[in-house]
């Protein structure tokens, strides 16, 4: 099979993306000398790429799959294979929000009342359609950076701009007015690659590995020993994906339990078991979730 082309993001999503590869199984390795990482996987090349050219260069065919945010997808509104939402606790996977805001003390309360202002941010092509669909006239200039304080201090009379918690742009004295659309990071693929047997099914095995890593980012495996008349209540009290796990300990009344359970109930739930009976109690990592 000739190498599938892969675009690993640059910037806040890389390593990341990277840590989330090494869950799923595969090596990379940057340097700064390089624009393209090495991958135990003969099979795959890989380049860096920025998140927000990533989607252009997939659905040009320089690159056969890649992984970018949605809010990129829209901007440069790509024909791609959209193949698998990705959505990682850690914070630079988490969804955000793209949204519209005006200094606090601004009349400005509605996309309407735009007509004929001024708006910044790095979204243009996103934004323009979105106000042109409604037919209202607005001039939308591309901002690089600081375009809070592009709205605070008076150069634009609004901005559109990313947010998770929205604190950052009320720190600056605005306020948001409009939510447009939920970004989240997303797996994309080239349509004639994804047509492509070979090249489709190594697309469809990143995409089934990744899934089975995020799945078990926020999960961990649990295991303990407990006895024959403490079976019950014990096994009554573990959350699991399907049933836990229980086996016979050799020659004894005791059996050994295991678990997947959600990573946030561990703490409370270990002493718990301990009190109902279970002991030599393993918590461990997951890497994948399948």
């Amino acid at each position: 099979m000739e190498k599938l082309k892969l675009g690993i993001p640059k910037g806040s999503l890389e390593s990341t993306t990277i840590d989330l590869f090494r869950k799923a199984g595969w090596k990379i390795t940057t340097s700064s000398r390089s624009y393209f990482p090495s991958i135990d996987d003969a099979t795959i090349r890989c380049m860096l790429v920025r998140a927000q050219e990533m989607a252009q260069y997939v659905e040009s065919g320089a690159l056969d799959v890649g992984l970018t945010g949605k809010d990129w997808i829209m901007e440069n509104n790509s024909s791609v294979e959209v193949v698998e939402d990705l959505i990682y606790s850690k914070a630079s996977f988490q969804p955000t929000r793209w949204v519209l805001a005006v200094p606090h003390d601004s009349s400005i309360r509605t996309p309407e009342d735009l007509h004929g202002k001024r708006i910044a941010t790095e979204l243009v092509g996103y934004t323009q359609r979105y106000f042109a669909e409604r037919n209202i006239d607005v001039e939308v200039e591309f901002s690089w950076g600081a375009t809070e304080a592009k709205a605070a201090e008076g150069l634009v009379d609004a901005i559109v701009e990313v947010t998770e918690s929205g604190s950052t742009i009320r720190a600056h004295g605005l306020t948001i007015i409009h939510e447009l659309f939920t970004s989240n990071p997303q797996l994309i693929a080239n349509r004639s690659a994804w047509e492509n047997p070979e090249k489709k099914e190594k697309i469809q095995q990143i995409s089934l590995l990744l899934t089975g890593a995020l799945t078990a980012e926020a999960k961990v495996g649990i295991k303990m020993n407990v006895s024959k008349d403490k079976l019950d209540q014990v096994v009554s009290m573990l959350p699991s994906l399907t049933a836990p796990t229980v086996s016979p300990l050799y020659k004894t009344e005791w059996f050994a339990v295991e678990s997947v359970i959600s990573e946030s109930t561990v703490r409370e739930l270990i002493p718990q078991l301990m009190k109902n009976g279970a002991v030599g109690i393993i918590e461990y990592p997951l890497n994948k979730i399948i």
